[in-house]
């Protein structure tokens, strides 16, 4: 029998702040070599790594022990991330533990905004990858498929998602606070990902009429700015221009900050007496932290909007006990489906015919 079987380690909002969020997000590149990497550790027979903003989660099936602790291992060296400090924040769940955190994650009950359901979505896309990798198998294959059946279960014979307040919504409050009206306020969204573009049209739906699009991709501002009815700009002129602006949500999927607290203290000398407001949505941040500091500057990051909209979590508490009960279930109903096959797994990889569904 493996120590290992079938696992869940890695990191999220529950125990890594933001700072060390960021340092653990995985990049386009990074994340398809860490992949193959996985795909050659000795004792791991499937595997699928979910990464979003809130987490970063390697899902497995080891047939030997201490592949998960490799596993842990390459990720840390490919981040440059100190073994010792992940160790202290790290996610490590084994066999039917394993199982109904994959559950509940997909059912959005442990995101950072109980209930939310764009994570159902990153989980399929997440699964769909490693299928495509062929480093899935019978395991992960019934676990991933019936997760999203316990996930759709869930929403609709519960009220979780019900009161749901969004990011894009409490941005676009704080907005209405900071500045009393959004008619006349000039909003720049950087980045014209999805992320970017739903909060857009949150602004616009409140009456926000001035909106500019920058994106390192100037077709994809252009692309956007069309289906929005906005201006798009060049992403290198948007430090020279933030004084033109009074909102600046920032979504891109940029390295490193792309705001710099210089460029912000040039554009306040420009407009001392009006309030520029920082939708920081982005992993890593867009925004330097320290621009915060600034006088009559308001900064506002993923976990200080995710804070806002959950503080009306306590309407929903007995949804969320309802909700859980129902995936409590549904995961022992699953593990005694795939204990079997997890305490006779053998061989280090995923089988010719793994990405296969299972029935």
């Amino acid at each position: 029998m493996s120590h290992d079987g079938l696992f869940v380690i890695g990191a999220n909002h529950h125990r890594a702040p933001l700072e060390v969020r960021e340092k653990l997000a995985l990049a386009a590149g990074t994340a398809d070599a860490l992949k193959a990497e996985l795909a050659s550790i000795e004792g791991l027979r499937e595997f699928a790594v979910l990464s979003t903003c809130n987490r970063i989660e390697f899902y497995g099936v080891a047939a030997t022990p201490g592949a998960a602790e490799r596993v842990s291992a390459a990720f840390c060296a490919r981040q440059n991330f100190d073994p010792a400090q992940f160790a202290q924040i790290r996610l490590d769940l084994r066999g039917r533990d394993a199982v109904q955190h994959l559950l509940e994650v997909a059912a959005g009950l442990d995101s950072q905004m109980v209930g939310e359901t764009e994570i159902f979505g990153q989980v399929k896309e997440a699964y769909a990858a490693a299928q495509a990798r062929r480093s899935t198998g019978p395991v992960l294959n019934r676990v991933f498929q019936k997760g999203f059946q316990a996930a759709k279960n869930v929403r609709t014979n519960t009220a979780i998602t019900e009161g749901q307040v969004s990011v894009a919504n409490v941005a676009v409050d704080l907005a209405l606070t900071i500045y009393g009206g959004l008619k006349e306020t000039r909003i720049l969204l950087l980045g014209a990902g999805e992320i970017g573009e739903k909060t857009a049209k949150a602004f616009q739906s409140r009456g926000a009429a001035g909106l500019t699009i920058a994106s390192r991709r100037f077709e994809r501002a252009m692309e956007l700015a069309t289906t929005l009815g906005a201006s798009a700009m060049p992403f290198e002129q948007r430090e020279a221009r933030l004084a033109e602006f009074d909102v600046v949500v920032c979504a891109t999927s940029a390295p490193g900050t792309v705001i710099s607290l210089e460029a912000v203290g040039r554009a306040m000398h420009k407009r001392p007496a009006r309030p520029l407001f920082f939708v920081d949505q982005a992993l890593p941040r867009d925004v330097e932290p320290a621009v915060a500091e600034l006088e009559n500057v308001f900064l506002y990051n993923l976990d200080d909007l995710a804070k806002i909209a959950e503080e009306n979590r306590s309407a929903r508490e007995a949804e969320l006990t309802k909700a859980r009960s129902i995936v409590a279930q549904k995961a022992d109903a699953l593990w005694h489906q795939v204990a079997a096959q997890v305490t006779g797994v053998g061989g280090n990889h995923a089988t010719p015919n793994a990405s296969q569904p299972q029935p």
